[in-house]
């Protein structure tokens, strides 16, 4: 299978293990499609006020992140146009300018190339202004910041398309008033990237991954996460997108906003009531705490999981960067993303139930495909979805098929075969 035909390598229903393992193969990807696609850098949340800044990537290459005076969103190649020295290293905070530690070149949040040390030492003609930062193209939708390094693509409206409904859904965990990042983790897995992107829309691995995480939950909140029980269904929503609906009942969080509110979350409640807050108030902000019922994919890099963002990063054919960021309530009340992050530490933190349980998994499929020479993914799971759930003409299965991995996979034959 050396010569690269990207067509022969993913059929309808598997792909070939040397997607995991070849190098050549992971170059190309970075060309192909971290670099001829829209790429999610950052939440606006991120960059909440002028001159502020955050350090991002898309594929391999480094990026800043920037609010700039006029309060655009910019996304930036994090190299100096003079000797290719990064000219920011912080994650996150603010600042009116970026000086190149090397040689002191500085840039506006713009990317503007504002001095230049020394100048006396360049030719006449030498003009500032043909050495900006490189800029992205940049675009948003639903304070999720995308960027990309192809100014033919598609708007990115068009390039969502129908997860934008998912999209508006997810948001909705902002109660009213509005989403807003709480904080992020990083770790590194030694495996490929699309391991993790599977992952996401992957209900069939749950009960038995994270035994673990339902053992330590009541019966009530045990019997919520029962994923494989509920008649959840996977949805391909185009362009590699899918949708795991894993809690029917808690697709759209204003809906029945009247039923009693879960028993973990009584403590909450009452001390919403004791500030204050209505009773209608408390019982969005209450729903808004426990997350959405569903996991959003995003081709190729994030996802919108049931209460937090999960983006990857390819580092190497055989290691990938994952980064869980915390989100919730921009203004809402304290104690409701208190809780939020609570939750989020029990799953998803480093010392959580449920993530090191994932990782452990991830690490061994890669090890597992180092077995064997000519064999193949299987990714052939799946029913039919319930009647009547996804929308007309969307391929579509039970929650626990492996639809989601089908629609990214043919979407990446699309993008390495064009």
């Amino acid at each position: 299978m050396s010569d690269h035909d990207y067509a022969t390598l993913v059929r309808e229903d598997r792909v070939h293990t040397s997607l995991y393992r070849d190098g050549t193969i992971f170059d190309e990807e970075m060309d192909r499609i971290f670099k001829n696609t829209w790429v999610w850098v950052a939440h606006e949340s991120d960059v909440p006020v002028k001159n502020s800044f955050k350090t991002s990537w898309v594929g391999r290459e480094p990026v800043i992140v920037t609010r700039d005076r006029e309060m655009k969103v910019n996304v930036l190649l994090n190299r100096c146009r003079h000797r290719a020295a990064s000219v920011c290293e912080k994650k996150k905070g603010k600042a009116s300018v970026f000086v190149c530690p090397y040689h002191g070149w500085s840039y506006d949040p713009d990317g503007t190339l504002r001095k230049v040390p020394h100048a006396a030492g360049y030719p006449e003609d030498f003009d500032k202004s043909e050495f900006p930062l490189i800029s992205l193209r940049v675009e948003t939708y639903q304070g999720m910041i995308f960027a990309t390094f192809n100014n033919d693509i598609e708007p990115l409206v068009d390039y969502l398309g129908p997860a934008r409904k998912w999209m508006d859904l997810f948001m909705k965990q902002g109660a009213g008033y509005g989403v807003k990042t709480l904080g992020e983790h990083k770790f590194r897995f030694p495996g490929n990237w699309k391991i993790q992107l599977e992952n996401t829309t992957d209900a069939y691995h749950f009960p038995i991954v994270h035994k673990t995480f339902l053992d330590s939950l009541d019966a009530e909140t045990e019997n919520v996460f029962d994923v494989l029980g509920q008649g959840g269904w996977v949805e391909d929503l185009g362009n590699g997108h899918s949708v795991m609906v894993m809690i029917p009942d808690l697709i759209d969080l204003e809906d029945n906003l009247d039923a009693p509110i879960p028993d973990r979350f009584a403590e909450l409640a009452q001390e919403l009531r004791d500030e204050g807050h209505d009773d209608a108030t408390v019982r969005k902000v209450v729903r808004a705490v426990g997350g959405s019922g569903f996991n959003l994919n995003l081709f190729p890099n994030v996802a919108c999981s049931m209460a937090f963002f999960r983006v990857l990063r390819p580092v190497t054919v055989e290691e990938t960067e994952i980064m869980h960021v915390a989100i919730g309530m921009d203004g809402g009340p304290a104690a409701g993303n208190r809780e939020r992050l609570r939750l989020h530490e029990h799953f998803q933190g480093p010392m959580g139930f449920g993530t090191p349980d994932d990782a452990e998994g991830w690490e061994r499929v890669q090890r597992g495909a180092h077995a064997g020479e000519d064999l193949w993914i299987m990714l052939n799971r799946g029913v039919d979805a319930p009647a009547g759930v996804a929308e007309p003409g969307h391929n579509a299965g039970d929650v626990s098929a492996e639809t989601g991995m089908r629609a990214a996979y043919q979407q990446w034959k699309r993008m390495m075969t064009a």
